[in-house]
């Protein structure tokens, strides 16, 4: 009972003695045991450093942890900006695009005009008892900047109305086609215009003429096509052109081809556009190889150049 008791007692003391010690010692020892240095300090020193320690840790640990937190922070925000530019560059290329889907629209709208004063304003969708007028001059404001929804809503209402435009001038290209087709609108032979159509200096009494039609430059030979449909009503000599053939196309209107060296169709035939009607030559009163072409509308000589298209 005395050998259990005597540790315990002895263990006791040991803890008296540390709780009573004043200071404590630090030593420094070299790897083979011998002590280098000893660094002795007052209880309230130690306790003091290593309260500082615990919170110097503490506080380094919160900046690290705010740092990590700042980093990430820094690089979401550098995402976040590449983000807006890209999104922003595309907002600029979205509106140059509708831009310049606006110039074509407007040009659109001027080639159906040209189109439609050719066949007369009363014929124009929406030509007839469509007049409105406008608001007081101090309602109308310009917008400083359009958003881009509503710019892409304006483009599509531009759109849909040039397309029902665009259905209706099909509609009536359609009614006319058979009319245009007729017209006669290809170069019978091409070359250079040795003299236009109008008045002119006679190259035979050297005074001013009338001269009906177009004198196109061709070597001998060169194949002359029709340039529309139509029937052959004339087809042989004749004194003032030579060898002639003479085109109805309907309409009251001829086409006449004139000083040919060779006729490929006969009088009566029809032909379509591009048919081979005869060879150029240099028959009837001429100065040389060439293709006299004139268009007669009720009987009267026109300009062919109003003619041709193609």
């Amino acid at each position: 009972m005395l050998e259990t008791r005597k540790p315990q007692v002895a263990h006791a003391r040991r803890v008296r003695a540390l709780k009573g010690r004043k200071q404590f010692s630090l030593l420094i020892v070299r790897g083979d045991g011998v002590r280098v240095l000893r660094f002795n300090f007052p209880r309230p020193a130690a306790i003091s450093a290593f309260v500082a320690v615990v919170v110097a840790v503490s506080v380094f640990g919160a900046l690290v942890g705010d740092w990590l937190q700042l980093r990430h922070l820094t690089r979401e925000a550098r995402v976040f900006q590449q983000q807006v530019a890209e999104q922003r560059a595309m907002i600029d290329g979205f509106n140059r695009r509708v831009a310049q889907l606006r110039g074509e629209v407007a040009g659109w709208h001027d080639l159906q005009a040209r189109i439609w004063d050719a066949f007369g304003p009363e014929l124009a969708p929406g030509g007839r008892d469509r007049g409105i007028g406008g608001g007081s001059l101090g309602a109308v404001s310009i917008p400083a900047k359009i958003a881009p929804r509503d710019e892409l809503e304006r483009l599509a209402e531009v759109v849909l109305e040039q397309g029902q435009s665009l259905r209706a001038l099909e509609r009536l290209m359609a009614r006319a086609g058979k009319t245009l087709a007729a017209l006669p609108s290809r170069w019978p032979v091409r070359g250079a215009v040795n003299s236009e159509f109008g008045r002119r200096l006679s190259p035979w009494t050297k005074t001013s003429e009338f001269h009906g039609g177009l004198d196109i430059r061709a070597e001998k030979g060169t194949p002359i096509h029709a340039p529309a449909r139509g029937t052959v009503v004339f087809a042989g000599p004749q004194a003032e052109y030579g060898i002639t053939v003479i085109l109805e196309h309907g309409h009251d209107i001829r086409t006449i081809y004139g000083h040919l060296s060779q006729v490929k169709v006969r009088q009566g035939d029809t032909v379509e556009r591009g048919v081979l009607l005869g060879l150029t030559g240099n028959t009837g009163r001429s100065s040389g190889p060439h293709l006299h072409y004139e268009i007669l509308v009720k009987g009267q000589a026109v300009n062919p150049r109003a003619y041709l298209w193609d």
